[in-house]
């Protein structure tokens, strides 16, 4: 699949399987991300719902100008912009439940690892809103910041600025928490 594209044009020309393809393929990085608008996990995947939903009822056009994940995540952020914009409200939740991994292999690694994502997770939570989503968006979803720029409608600059600071502001929150980390 290129990029999901492909499957929107098929799903476009009538292919409704094609649209099952594209929530299978994207529905967890986007629900992941527009976590950092919600805060709450239940809600994330209401917005990732609304997005899916709009592309299915209101068909957007895609221009192909960027990528389809690149466009897809700039289309939930702004579902999730309006939707909040609505409520005039945000849950705040803990992300603990929705870490649960677990492999039979090395269960002792593994949940130390698992450990170790929901305190950083916690932690992240603590960051303002845009080093979140910048955060995310460039070391979860492992977008260019060109892409990063794009979805968050700011410049490569602005991009690059967020995510200096978005690093040394996680950074000071890691050591008042006692957080053994490789590199950041």
């Amino acid at each position: 699949m290129d990029n999901g594209a492909s499957s929107y044009r098929r799903f476009l020309e009538g292919a409704r399987n094609s649209f099952t393809e594209l929530v299978t393929e994207y529905w967890d990085g986007l629900t992941l991300y527009l976590n950092s608008f919600a805060e709450n996990t239940a809600e994330a995947e209401e917005l990732a719902e609304e997005t899916f939903l709009k592309l299915y009822t209101d068909r957007p056009v895609f221009s192909g100008k960027s990528s389809f994940k690149t466009w897809l995540f700039a289309v939930g952020r702004n579902t999730a912009y309006n939707i909040i914009r609505k409520r005039r409200r945000i849950n705040t939740s803990s992300l603990d439940d929705f870490y649960d991994i677990s492999d039979k292999e090395d269960i002792e690694k593994n949940h130390i690892s698992a450990e170790n994502k929901k305190q950083l997770h916690r932690i992240m939570e603590k960051l303002n809103c845009d080093y979140r989503q910048v955060l995310y968006l460039v070391y979860f979803e492992n977008f260019s910041n060109t892409e990063t720029a794009e979805i968050m409608r700011k410049n490569e600059r602005q991009i690059r600025n967020l995510i200096y600071r978005a690093k040394a502001a996680l950074k000071i929150l890691l050591e008042k928490e006692g957080f053994e980390y490789e590199e950041l």
